[in-house]
């Protein structure tokens, strides 16, 4: 039987197909069998299908560990999982892998069902049909009509209002033939979609593959304002990627049509017209399948954004399956952990946001909760899960879990309740610093529940808007614009050179510099330094908490199993390295007592950042340049070098003592400017105002030297609550081990009941 196949996961109508060529899928899939494509794979998979009396949706992708290309497949029965009450967890399916030919081969292929099996009618034919499509005989040929008048159907009879993707319009005959005509500034197109059907096609003639980078959206209602398609190679996350920088972007009109307003087409490496006309030459929607990793082929319509925004309502990103799956965990993890804490976003009447954080986590933010990263790098790519995580620094310099989210929207009122829900969380504690994104929807809900706490922009969307608009400047503003971002040392030298930059390229009135001088404080280093961070690199994000274990595509029945998954390994560094520091002690390399004061009292990993301090030290001329009663001024300056220098000033009446670099103020840990003084003046300890208990190997002990800092005696109480806790939560373990130990344990309890007085 030769069937008219049809592009897989289209939206068209099925009365506007267009015919391909000839293909013969008639024959049942078996193990060893080739196709030139995946693609091929899921129309004879779909005809297998139609013919036997179910559906097909495209299952879990995987990828090579080498090069992130996609290397097998699975395409699944329709009832597969449970994730809806109309799934019934069928088996059936098929996976295919490609070999060294390129061929893709049938390596597992599970024939049989749990359900009935409905084959709808004689002639077999295919159910690739939406809301209002008519059933088509496979047989039925049909006259091919011009694509241009195919589009221009297609556009009047669904556009995307919101900015959406909708991945099942794009179509492979549609795609080629479009004009090849070169894109420019102030082209119109009438939808994303036809606006990415158009640069795809240029691409596959110029010899370069696209991808859908980012997008922006209102500040006031969040709908989708512009949109950027970039070269495949653009970023560093897989080691076939060279940072491309270029792209396309479109704006929405008020009219509703979108313009190209950005276009960069410099590529920086070679491309290949042959190959990429070859391998783009895929539908669109199996092309971008590959980022989403599922969907629906001959059933119900899958789309991203899958919410539109009602008139004067807000989106909601999580799907409503979610919800259900999430809770049940939830109440499950309660009753095993007394501190777990979950709660949900309620919106007339509907649920939005959850947010949720285990005991432990709790525990941590009591210890570490002074620097908060708010990862919210969903956001670089189409995602099918908005989640976010909240991740501080340990004692050992590695990321802590503080909380995870679920973002339904990114409104201000979304972000409002979750900073608000974390507050609430972690008894009250206010962080000293955030790293977050620059929306101004974050920045007004960090401004009203963190009043205090100082902001710091995410790196990732600082580099994303740099590269984005300083494309178009050239490689000389580029050189200008870091020599001044990054080499200034005092605020006036950064105000001039800013200054300097506007006018010589004259950029006075350019709206993205304007925002970036009024917001300096929240990503410029200098103004960045005086805060303390933990140390967190300004050049460098924090890695993901969860990894490549946990992202925006993973799928809802695999969330849960990799949430415990990578919490567990985390978890389990931090132990390692607990023990490390129990266990193992450093090798001195001075004969100075602040080397082994601090090899004392450190954990393994920030004695070596203040060790490294120490020896760099030796290498510095320290000259007093003031003295006036207790308090004097030191500069130091690196031996042969004039301009690597700093002035450190000491009091001496109370042991004070700052340096102009910074480092303790920053990271914590005394720099070598400091150290270097220290040796001036013959102090052989360092003072322990100057020794933080969060770096300290008992940071997690529940003894805290320097209480008296605290800020308040609300804050100091919920430390001791948390510390106790989490005391008694081990305590409790070890005891009920064996009836002896629970005997030994419930004496002991007893016995301190009674030194705190405390009657039951």
């Amino acid at each position: 039987m030769i069937i008219k196949e049809h592009s897989v996961g289209t939206e068209l109508a099925m009365s506007n197909a267009i015919v391909e060529e000839e293909i013969d899928f008639s024959c049942d899939p078996y193990i060893g069998l080739e196709f030139d494509t995946a693609d091929d794979a899921l129309k004879c998979y779909t005809s297998y299908a139609n013919r036997t009396g179910f559906k097909v949706r495209i299952g879990q992708l995987y990828r090579s560990r080498t090069d992130g290309s996609v290397s097998s497949r699975r395409f699944v029965c329709s009832k597969e999982g449970h994730q809806l009450s109309s799934r019934t967890g069928c088996p059936a399916f098929i996976r295919v892998q490609i070999n060294g030919s390129g061929k893709w081969v049938i390596d597992h292929f599970h024939k049989d069902h749990n359900h009935n099996l409905e084959i709808n009618g004689e002639n077999c034919s295919p159910t690739l049909q939406q809301k209002g499509a008519t059933v088509i005989n496979s047989l039925t040929e049909f006259p091919r009509r011009p694509r241009k008048k195919l589009l221009e159907e297609a556009n009047e009879e669904s556009s995307c209002p919101f900015g959406i993707i909708d991945f099942k319009r794009l179509r492979k005959e549609e795609l080629e033939g479009q004009s090849r005509t070169e894109p420019f500034v102030g082209q119109e197109f009438s939808s994303p979609n036809e606006a990415y059907q158009f640069y795809h096609t240029y691409a596959a003639h110029l010899g370069f593959g696209v991808r859908i980078g980012q997008l922006f959206r209102s500040k006031n209602d969040g709908l989708i304002t512009s949109r950027r398609f970039v070269c495949s190679k653009e970023g560093f996350q897989h080691p076939s990627r060279v940072g491309c920088g270029a792209y396309l972007r479109i704006k929405r009109q008020p009219s509703g049509k979108w313009i190209v307003d950005r276009l960069r087409k410099d590529h920086n490496h070679d491309l290949n017209s042959e190959k990429e006309g070859r391998t783009k030459s895929l539908p669109a929607s199996n092309i971008l399948t590959e980022e989403v990793d599922t969907g629906l082929v001959n059933g119900d319509l899958f789309r991203i954004d899958n919410y539109p925004v009602p008139r004067g309502g807000r989106q909601n990103h999580i799907r409503s399956e979610w919800y259900g799956i999430l809770l049940e965990y939830f109440q499950s993890r309660q009753a095993e952990d007394t501190g777990f804490f979950y709660a949900v976003e309620v919106d007339n009447g509907n649920c939005m946001s959850i947010f949720w954080a285990d005991g432990r986590s709790r525990y941590s933010c009591s210890q570490f909760g002074d620097v908060l990263v708010v990862d919210t790098s969903y956001r670089k790519t189409v995602s099918l899960v908005p989640f976010a995580t909240f991740v501080g620094v340990n004692h050992h310099k590695q990321p802590v879990l503080l909380g995870c989210a679920l973002i339904a929207d990114e409104s201000e009122e979304s972000f409002t309740w979750l900073f608000q829900t974390w507050h609430r969380a972690m008894s009250g504690r206010l962080p000293l610093t955030v790293i977050a994104d620059q929306d101004i929807a974050v920045q007004r809900a960090i401004a009203k529940v963190f009043p205090v706490t100082h902001h710091r922009f995410s790196l990732w969307q600082i580099k994303a808007k740099e590269q984005e608009n300083m494309g178009l400047m050239g490689n000389d503003f580029t050189k200008d614009y870091e020599k001044c971002v990054y080499q200034s040392r005092t605020v006036e030298e950064f105000d001039a050179t800013w200054n300097v930059l506007l006018n010589k390229y004259g950029l006075e009135d350019n709206a993205w510099l304007k925002e970036m001088y009024e917001k300096r404080a929240s990503w410029v280093p200098l103004y960045l330094k005086g805060k303390f961070f933990a140390g967190i690199p300004m050049n460098e994000s924090l890695d993901s908490f969860f990894g490549a274990l946990l992202n925006a595509q993973t799928p809802l029945m695999e969330f849960i199993p990799r949430y415990e998954r990578g919490l567990e390994r985390r978890r389990e560094e931090e132990r390692k390295e607990d023990f490390n520091t129990t266990n193992f002690q450093p090798i001195l390399q001075t004969k100075e007592p602040v080397e082994e004061q601090c090899r004392r009292l450190y954990s393994l990993a920030v004695f070596k950042v203040f060790q490294k301090e120490l020896l760099q030290c030796f290498s510095y001329l320290g000259f007093k340049i003031f003295e006036e009663g207790s308090l004097s001024r030191y500069l130091v300056r690196r031996c042969g070098n004039d301009t690597e220098k700093h002035v450190v000033t000491f009091n001496a009446s109370n042991l004070s003592i700052s340096c102009s670099c910074q480092m303790f103020e920053y990271e914590g840990v005394l720099c070598r400017h400091v150290l270097r003084v220290f040796q001036i003046l013959q102090l052989r300890e360092v003072p322990s105002h100057y020794l933080l208990h969060r770096w300290t190997r008992n940071a997690e002990d529940g003894v805290f030297p320097d209480i008296e800092s605290r800020s308040s005696s609300h804050e100091l109480k919920n430390l001791m609550l948390w510390s106790l806790r989490e005391t008694a939560s081990k305590y409790i373990d070890a005891g009920a081990t064996s009836i002896e130990k629970y005997k030994l344990a419930y004496e002991i309890l007893r016995e301190g009941g009674r030194k705190l007085c405390w009657h039951r």
